[in-house]
């Protein structure tokens, strides 16, 4: 956001408790825990930050089949399932929180990136469709 937010970019956050049960607060704690806890440090977005939802299994929201179906996983490693809070478990789920998804000035999903990805790399993507 600080390099192209006024560039016609943002970030969206969707926060998600399917992965370790990690973010198991309410919606109207999501922010103090921002701030206070995860990362800490005063941290406050500077984007929007969603109610929690599921992003995989039987009530994920319309969004995220819409992304998975669109930009399809490509690791082979599914992680370490006693770590996932969702059924069915499908070959193309996010694999744990951070997965992100580029998407397109015109709404077109452009690139899904993995936990890993060097933001650098995202960064150059997010240059090239700017």
């Amino acid at each position: 956001m600080d390099m192209y937010g006024d560039l016609n970019f943002t970030v969206l956050g969707f926060p998600c408790n399917q992965f370790g049960l990690q973010a198991p607060e309410g919606n109207h704690e999501t922010l103090n825990v921002l701030r206070c806890v995860r990362p800490g440090g005063g941290f406050i977005p500077n984007f929007p930050i969603f109610g929690k939802l599921e992003v995989n299994g039987q009530n994920e929201d319309p969004l995220f089949t819409y992304l998975k179906e669109s930009l399809p996983y490509v690791n082979p490693l599914i992680g370490d399932i006693k770590k996932f809070y969702w059924s069915p478990i499908n070959v193309n789920d996010i694999r744990w929180n951070f997965e992100k998804f580029l998407i397109h000035p015109d709404g077109i999903p452009f690139r899904r990136y993995e936990l890993h990805t060097p933001i650098t790399e995202v960064e150059k993507d997010i240059a090239e469709l700017l």
